[in-house]
């Protein structure tokens, strides 16, 4: 295994320094592409929003992957706008209005297009006629639970479901608060809602719950002290691996990454989205039936009191999650994705033996 560093740069425009739109991805691709050639790869991974590697690989007639860290993003047949945390209809008028409602809703897919097609011009590429042009048609790793996916019909062939792709940094155990009440973990973003007004709004609703409170900061202490009671223990930093499986709930913002951790552990989810596709991966747990949804204005005390109450009193929840975890058990997601990708490369193998054939021994 070799490292490389990538191109880093200022991309976001200001008023003194305006910039077009994927500028930066033009100028990263001509820096990657370089690399790509010195270490004559047979496949290219790239993360679904790291667009220039993928560009690079085109250049050099590289095979280029794409890792989705989340739910397959594109739209299906009366599906609701991906991240606008609509749950997946019920009735066939649903479908109907979402479906009447796509072509309003396409615009910014269009004008996605429209700009990378543009950024592919400067580069000598051609254009695409489909979009989400970042998304690449040969293999898309699609790096989430198949539970939590929305039926489609036909289900894309150049994506793969492998389940998640989990990891984080080793941390010791942390002790929960004592007691045998049920536990609630409350595990905030990293990187949304900087004033913890989710983390705020469990530790003062669940005050006086018959539960026990886990909560930690992230390392990111609120701009105000929190007030601990005495059902909870705050700390700045917690092992999802090691303190999710023996909570009874998980209160989150639902970035797929804790999402992912919680459902492995079998572990039902209060979903409390802030920005990005959290919404949507709060809309897919609770279709799921593993968790419920808060919209943003119901994240308050009382909201999230109430939500507890009703995760731990369905136990169709926790049953739920119990299901999502046997099945991450038993496939592995990072083998899934292994297995994916070298079956592409062998047949990219197979082909180039075939148009260049070796002589019979």
């Amino acid at each position: 295994m070799r490292f490389a560093p990538a191109p880093e740069y200022e991309v976001f425009p200001t008023r003194s320094r305006p910039l077009k739109p994927y500028q930066a991805a033009v100028r990263a691709a001509r820096e990657t592409r370089p690399l790509i050639a010195r270490f004559g790869p047979d496949a290219v991974v790239a993360d679904i929003l790291t667009i220039a590697a993928g560009l690079a690989a085109e250049l050099e007639g590289r095979e280029w992957i794409t890792l989705i860290p989340h739910v397959l993003p594109t739209s299906g047949p009366g599906f609701p706008p991906y991240s606008a945390g609509a749950r997946l209809p019920r009735s066939a008028a649903g479908r109907t209005v979402w479906s009447a409602l796509r072509p309003l809703l396409s615009l910014g897919e269009r004008r996605g297009r429209e700009e990378l097609n543009g950024c592919r011009e400067r580069l000598g590429l051609p254009p695409l006629d489909h979009v989400h042009g970042g998304i690449s048609r040969r293999l898309a790793l699609v790096a989430t639970f198949p539970q939590l996916e929305y039926p489609r019909s036909p289900w894309p062939d150049w994506a793969r479901v492998t389940g998640p792709l989990l990891w984080e940094q080793p941390y010791p155990e942390v002790a929960p608060p004592p007691g045998t009440a049920p536990l609630v973990v409350v595990a905030p973003s990293t990187s949304q809602d900087p004033a913890q007004r989710m983390l705020r709004a469990a530790i003062e609703g669940l005050a006086r719950e018959p539960v026990r409170v886990l909560g930690t900061t992230n390392r990111r202490d609120p701009p105000a002290p929190l007030r601990v009671p005495a059902n909870a223990k705050l700390v700045d930093w917690i092992s999802y691996a090691r303190s999710f499986p023996p909570a009874d709930a998980v209160v989150c913002h639902t970035g797929h990454g804790t999402v992912a951790r919680a459902l492995a552990s079998g572990t039902p989810i209060v979903g409390c989205p802030e920005a990005g596709d959290q919404a949507e991966n709060a809309a897919r747990v609770a279709w799921a039936g593993a968790g419920v949804s808060l919209p943003r204005r119901l994240v308050t005390p009382r909201g999230i009191r109430l939500a507890i109450r009703r995760l731990l009193a369905d136990p169709g929840h926790s049953r739920r999650a119990a299901e999502l975890a046997a099945w991450a058990e038993a496939n592995d997601g990072a083998t899934r994705a292994a297995d994916a990708l070298e079956r592409l490369t062998r047949h990219r193998e197979l082909r180039r033996w075939d148009s260049n054939p070796q002589p019979s021994p």
